[in-house]
């Protein structure tokens, strides 16, 4: 059994990627793993103040949710990102919670598998190329970890436009097989 964490990034709690975001968390469930879902909009996340403190200390000196999301990340085999693409990137709530795993450089972290889950208005292949790129970079700092799968649900404007759409479960087997 691996421990799945799924962050869910959209600012909206019933948007098109959280959509995915359920559908691998109910693959990787069915399977026999332990999933959880995280939902961003619901927590308070400040931003990174780039003090470096949490290079010493490995705590962050900011007080709000980030401290208990760290506690699950430390814990978790396989991570699971879920997120709008704006303006042909990640969200700006995923790239602040990634800026805030700061704490984890150098530590020794048992996430090996990140999975990167994308919704998108346009539906041209290149949507994600950028959120790709900059996870790729968070990936680059944990070397024992690699981009296990991207999935992409594009040609989705509307919260539940996704329904129907084959991201869902390409999301839902990606869950399964993890």
């Amino acid at each position: 059994m691996k421990k799945v964490l799924i962050l869910a990034t959209s600012p909206r709690k019933n948007g098109n990627s959280t959509l995915l975001a359920q559908e691998f968390q109910k693959g990787a469930q069915e399977a026999g793993n332990s999933a959880e879902i995280i939902y961003l909009c619901e927590k308070n996340i400040n931003f990174c103040k780039g003090c470096l403190s949490c290079i010493r200390t490995k705590k962050c000196i900011i007080d709000d949710d980030m401290g208990e999301i760290l506690e699950k990340i430390k814990t978790s085999n396989v991570i699971v990102f879920a997120t709008p693409i704006y303006y042909y990137e990640m969200s700006g709530q995923m790239k602040t919670l990634i800026d805030r795993t700061n704490p984890l450089f150098e530590s020794d972290y048992p996430f090996r598998d990140i999975y990167l889950l994308t919704t998108a208005a346009d539906s041209g292949e290149y949507c994600a190329d950028g959120a790709i790129k900059g996870l790729e970079g968070w990936i680059a700092c944990f070397s024992k970890t690699n981009l296990k799968g991207v999935i992409k649900g594009f040609g989705v404007t509307s919260a539940g436009d996704i329904k129907g759409h084959k991201a869902l479960i390409e999301a839902y087997n990606a869950g399964k097989n993890v």
